[in-house]
Protein backbone atom coordinates (compact mmCIF):
# COMPACT_ATOMS: atom_id res chain seq x y z
CA UNK A 1 0.00 0.00 0.00
CA UNK A 2 1.29 3.94 -0.74
CA UNK A 3 1.10 6.46 1.78
CA UNK A 4 1.80 10.38 1.34
CA UNK A 5 3.50 12.10 4.28
CA UNK A 6 2.69 15.85 5.05
CA UNK A 7 5.29 18.30 6.41
CA UNK A 8 6.98 21.40 6.72
CA UNK A 9 10.16 20.23 8.54
CA UNK A 10 12.87 21.83 6.33
CA UNK A 11 15.96 19.01 6.84
CA UNK A 12 13.01 16.11 5.94
CA UNK A 13 11.78 17.74 3.02
CA UNK A 14 15.73 18.75 1.65
CA UNK A 15 16.56 14.80 2.44
CA UNK A 16 13.72 13.25 0.54
CA UNK A 17 14.10 15.89 -2.50
CA UNK A 18 18.01 15.11 -2.11
CA UNK A 19 17.76 11.71 -2.09
CA UNK A 20 15.30 11.45 -5.42
CA UNK A 21 18.10 13.92 -7.24
CA UNK A 22 15.88 16.77 -7.02
CA UNK A 23 16.60 20.49 -6.17
CA UNK A 24 14.61 23.61 -5.07
CA UNK A 25 13.07 25.55 -7.66
CA UNK A 26 10.62 27.96 -9.19
CA UNK A 27 8.47 28.11 -12.46
CA UNK A 28 9.48 30.66 -14.91
CA UNK A 29 6.46 32.92 -15.72
CA UNK A 30 4.23 32.43 -12.99
CA UNK A 31 5.48 35.61 -10.68
CA UNK A 32 2.94 37.19 -9.71
CA UNK A 33 2.75 41.10 -7.84
CA UNK A 34 5.78 41.01 -6.11
CA UNK A 35 5.47 37.12 -5.51
CA UNK A 36 8.20 35.33 -6.44
CA UNK A 37 6.53 32.49 -8.47
CA UNK A 38 5.48 28.93 -7.97
CA UNK A 39 7.69 26.56 -5.90
CA UNK A 40 8.62 22.79 -7.22
CA UNK A 41 10.86 20.53 -6.30
CA UNK A 42 12.79 20.05 -10.00
CA UNK A 43 13.78 16.35 -10.56
CA UNK A 44 16.30 16.86 -13.78
CA UNK A 45 16.40 13.33 -14.53
CA UNK A 46 12.58 12.58 -15.02
CA UNK A 47 11.83 16.20 -16.39
CA UNK A 48 10.15 16.67 -19.04
CA UNK A 49 8.46 20.38 -18.91
CA UNK A 50 9.95 23.80 -19.16
CA UNK A 51 13.48 24.03 -17.29
CA UNK A 52 12.69 25.64 -14.00
CA UNK A 53 14.75 28.59 -12.59
CA UNK A 54 16.60 26.37 -9.75
CA UNK A 55 17.13 28.52 -6.51
CA UNK A 56 19.00 27.54 -3.17
CA UNK A 57 17.26 25.96 -0.37
CA UNK A 58 17.35 29.00 1.50
CA UNK A 59 15.71 30.82 -1.23
CA UNK A 60 13.12 28.12 -1.19
CA UNK A 61 12.64 27.83 2.57
CA UNK A 62 11.86 31.36 2.83
CA UNK A 63 9.08 31.48 0.47
CA UNK A 64 7.94 28.07 1.70
CA UNK A 65 7.47 29.93 5.47
CA UNK A 66 6.43 32.98 4.22
CA UNK A 67 3.37 31.37 2.28
CA UNK A 68 3.12 28.86 5.16
CA UNK A 69 3.24 25.65 2.64
CA UNK A 70 3.92 21.78 3.37
CA UNK A 71 4.95 19.50 1.41
CA UNK A 72 2.76 16.22 0.82
CA UNK A 73 4.88 13.63 -0.82
CA UNK A 74 5.27 10.09 -0.74
CA UNK A 75 8.30 8.22 -0.10
CA UNK A 76 7.40 4.70 -2.60
CA UNK A 77 4.63 3.68 -4.54
CA UNK A 78 2.61 0.68 -4.48
CA UNK A 79 4.75 -1.52 -6.32
CA UNK A 80 7.57 -0.57 -3.87
CA UNK A 81 9.84 1.81 -6.33
CA UNK A 82 11.70 4.98 -5.04
CA UNK A 83 8.34 7.83 -5.55
CA UNK A 84 8.90 11.40 -6.50
CA UNK A 85 5.57 12.65 -6.41
CA UNK A 86 4.72 15.40 -4.47
CA UNK A 87 2.15 18.90 -4.53
CA UNK A 88 3.07 21.84 -2.53
CA UNK A 89 0.07 22.69 -0.30
CA UNK A 90 -1.72 25.58 1.98
CA UNK A 91 -0.65 24.39 6.24
CA UNK A 92 -3.58 23.98 8.11
CA UNK A 93 -3.75 25.51 11.21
Amino acid sequence: MSTSNQTHNHQTIKEWAEKRGGVPARVIGTEINGDEGVLRIHFPEFSKSEDPEEISWEDFFNDFEKDRLDLLYQDHKVNGEQSTFYKVVTRLG
